[in-house]
């Protein structure tokens, strides 16, 4: 999740590009237990595959294999079939001491052009227990290789380590350099867990974008520029060439890149919508018909991404503009012929929540949705550190809560939790 800085209207709109004719899809082999796609759906030892899934970024930061037995047991018993989570932990050297202290989990520490790996208990030992957990439970996981944005070290620990201030952030998918250090991370990672059907899928980067957070996007990345879309191409080839059987996705969050995207207007200004513009770097239909792209992925954050459209009196909702966001997607991937996954999606009040989720989650039910994943799931009773514990930045355990950032959801919230539960109930039906 990233709380977009660049806000827009969508006139509600059902526009496809057209410019991608229907995929034909081959169904790969796998071993038992993996699951794979078939004629736009997923598919597990024979079966369809339908799911509610879970986001938790913040299984891995646990530091108790029973708060993570109690993660997964209490996903379980409400249905969750995939979790995604972030592959991705790194550090800065000056950081390192405040780590080792607080007991933080991190795989990288930058302290030079090349970072250094952790492979011990307080590093990829946290993620290996995350992942044969899951499996005990039955659940798969989606784990993604790095951040577009800055939290939990991302891609911009690449470019400031490699190439010092200065640099823009679209040089991350362009930096040959930076290129083979991303790519010697997965390797690493994905070595490490080819071989187990705990893993649901592979995903090369959260939200990737032509900026960051912290770093600007540079001339090279504009709309049209292919910049991202080339970068997805290269590294799902080389995801593939290491594990022939794990699905790939990109883990974007669905921006488009129409010929004629809807016009926002703003203190009586016109302009191009940011999601449609192709100003974010993302071309859903071009990448979602590239060969190892085995499905598409979309986020949803109306009322974030739009602040100041959404309040009392506006003809914007943040319910309508959702709805008419995953017509789009839907639409798209059908023309393609690949599952669709709503990723993540999330809004800030209980009311809110268990009202505008409900029209999302079944609309996503009626449309062919193979996947439904909020941001994010919570859980109750951890133990760790009295139940009171600082991760990092804003991010805590307090009274036995996971961390809370306003668009989570615990299971005594239950005119929330109902809706994800009787969704999973869907799923399980269409998967028979």
């Amino acid at each position: 999740m990233r709380l977009c800085a660049f806000i827009s209207l969508l006139c509600l709109s059902s526009f496809v590009s057209g410019r991608n004719a229907p995929h034909s899809e081959r169904k790969r082999a796998v071993p038992e237990g993996f699951v794979t796609t078939n004629h736009g759906q997923f598919e597990l030892d024979g079966k369809p595959f339908n799911f509610v899934g879970a986001n938790s970024y913040w299984l891995p930061l646990l530091t108790t294999s029973d708060d993570v037995e109690k993660t997964f047991l209490g996903m379980r018993d409400q249905g969750v079939k995939v979790v995604r989570t972030w592959g991705f932990n790194a550090i800065n050297g000056s950081e390192l001491a405040g780590a080792l202290e607080s007991g933080l989990t991190y795989y990288q520490v930058w302290n030079s052009t090349k970072f250094v790996l952790n492979e011990d208990s307080q590093g990829l030992q946290r993620l290996d227990n995350v992942v044969s957990t899951a499996g005990k439970y039955g659940i798969k996981m989606i784990v993604t290789f790095t951040n577009n944005w800055i939290g939990y070290g991302g891609s911009d620990l690449y470019i400031n380590w490699m190439l010092g201030s200065g640099a823009t952030h679209d040089e991350f998918f362009t930096n040959e350099n930076i290129i083979s250090a991303y790519q010697s991370y997965v390797k690493t990672i994905v070595n490490r867990y080819k071989t187990s059907p705990s893993i649901f899928a592979w995903e090369l980067m959260n939200e990737a974008r032509c900026l960051s957070d912290t770093i600007p996007a540079g001339p090279n990345c504009v709309p049209g520029s292919e910049t991202l879309n080339t970068w997805y191409s290269r590294q799902s080839d080389f995801v593939r060439s290491l594990d022939p059987f794990h699905m790939i996705t990109t883990g974007g969050e669905g921006q488009f890149f129409w010929e004629n995207p809807p016009i926002l207007w703003s203190n009586g200004v016109a302009s191009t919508d940011y999601n449609f513009n192709g100003q974010a770097g993302e071309d859903f239909d071009k990448t979602l018909s590239l060969p190892n792209i085995d499905f598409g992925v979309y986020h949803m954050y109306p009322q974030t991404w739009y602040p100041q459209l959404d309040f009392p009196g506006s003809n914007f909702t943040v319910q309508g503009w959702g709805l008419g966001w995953m017509q789009d997607h839907i639409q798209a991937a059908k023309a393609i012929g690949k599952p669709l996954v709503l990723e993540e999606f999330g809004i800030s009040g209980l009311k809110n929540k268990s009202t505008v989720y409900k029209e999302w989650v079944d609309f996503a039910l009626e449309s062919g949705h193979a996947g439904v994943m909020p941001w994010q799931f919570g859980q109750l009773g951890l133990t760790e550190d009295g139940g009171n514990r600082l991760i990092k930045y804003a991010d805590m355990i307090l009274n036995g809560a996971s961390p809370n950032d306003g668009n989570t959801f615990y299971a005594n919230e239950t005119s929330i939790d109902d809706i994800f539960i009787n969704a999973a109930k869907v799923m399980a039906q269409r998967s028979q």
